[in-house]
This record gives C-alpha cells, structure tokens and sequence, in this order.
C-alpha cells in the first residue's frame, strides 16, 4: 500500500507546476520517435508471426465437416482486435519500452541530473515523465493498429498461400458479423495499456536510488510489475465494456 500512495502521489506531480506548454511539442515529437517509431519493427514481426500461427492452429483444429472454413478467417479477426492487437503488442512494448524508460530515468537520478533540473527549479517528474506519457497514448493506438493489420495479414497469408484455405473463405470469415465496437475496444485498451507501461516504468526509473545494479533492477521491476499491471487491466476492461 505505501508503494500505491506513493504512486499516486508521483502521477499528481506530473500535473503540478508544469512548464509551458510550447516546452513540452518538442520533447514529444522526441519521445514519440523514441517509443513509436523505434518500435513497429519488433511489433510488426511479433504481430505477423502470431497472426500466422493462430491462423494455422484454428484450421488444424477445426476437423469436423460442419463448421464451414470460413469461420477461421472469423476467428482470426477476434482474436486479432480483441486480444492480440493490444494486449499482446503492449506486453512486447512493455519489455522495450518500459525497460528504457525505467533505465533512462534511473540512470539520471544515479548521476544526479535530476537533482540538478530540480535545483534549477523545474519540476523534475512533470518535465522528464509527462512528455514520455503524452507521447505513449498517442502512438500506441498507432502501434495497435497497425498490429491488428499484420496479424490478419500474416493469418490470411499463412492460410491462403499454403492452401490450406481459399481467398473467398478466409475474406468469407473476416467479413462475417463484424461488430464495430470491437475496434474502439482494442484502442480503448490500447490507451490504458499505454497510461499504465509508461507511468509505472517511470516511477520504477525515478525512484531509483544506489548505483548500476540498481538500475538494472529497476528495469526488471518496471517490466515485471507493467505487465501484471496490463493483465489485471485487461480483465477489468473486458468485464466492464463486453
């Protein structure tokens, strides 16, 4: 409980005392590059690979001669938006990019350039975090995105190029009782997802306190900690919104 209190209290002072906010455009862009940018390769591969993999498994188990094929493009579709999209992409994006911020921020507070900003006066949380904040919500929807479309590409590809489905069938499937909600869902998550990876990475990085070692464990903790965080959240999410 006092770590929570002391959480709460560490994403109160990111709003208290900000700077101007032409300040922050820039360390945003910045930031954006660094948690966006830098990322769609190692989600582009894990969502193409997973998608392919479902995809492949799905038909192996759907035996029976009643259920048509085209149920497999169908479930590919739902467990692309509802599950894999967000969840398994911020859990990627949680041992990249959590890790860096921890590490990042932890390592200045070692070499004491955070007391440094602080003693110059600016509010060391609110200037190193809050940009590192905005910019996650901002891109992770993007990442999401572009995940859900790799993963029913690589499943539509891992299929129909192996025969193992035909073109009408898998598209059959993805066209069939289609819910829109379902994407607003997998952003929805995608930017509490996002909120929770980069404010509890930066706390574990900002509270740092010893040498290398302990950096390093900050690292671990941020990721450790991001994804149980991410998987409580998932559940609470689902069991609110479907």
């Amino acid at each position: 409980m006092n770590s929570l209190g002391k959480y709460c209290l560490f994403i109160i002072s990111l709003f208290r005392q900000r700077e101007k906010f032409k300040v922050y455009i820039s360390l945003i862009i910045d930031e954006c590059i660094l948690i966006g940018v830098d990322s769609v390769y190692v989600v582009a591969i894990v969502s193409t690979f997973i998608g392919a993999v479902s995809a492949i498994q799905t038909a192996y188990n759907l035996t029976s001669p009643l259920v048509p094929l085209s149920t497999v493009g169908n479930i590919v579709r739902d467990f692309t938006i509802l599950e894999n999209a967000p969840t398994f992409t911020c859990l990627v994006l949680a041992g990249k990019v959590g890790s860096s911020i921890a590490g990042g921020l932890g390592t200045m507070r070692i070499t004491e350039q955070i007391d440094a900003i602080e003693v110059m006066g600016i509010n060391s949380s609110s200037y190193l975090v809050l940009p590192k904040l905005v910019a996650a919500i901002l891109v992770f929807p993007m990442l999401v995105t572009v995940s859900g479309f790799l993963s029913i590409a690589g499943g539509y590809a891992a299929t129909v190029y192996s025969g193992v489905l035909t073109h009408y069938d898998f598209v059959t499937g993805l066209r069939d009782s289609f819910v829109v909600f379902n994407v607003f869902f997998a952003l929805i998550k995608a930017v509490v997802f996002s909120f929770l990876i980069t404010s509890i990475s930066s706390y574990q990085g900002y509270y740092t306190q010893g040498g290398a070692l302990e950096v390093g464990k900050s690292s671990t903790n941020a990721v450790t900690n991001s994804c149980i965080a991410i998987l409580a959240a998932d559940y609470i999410i689902a069991k609110l919104l479907l």
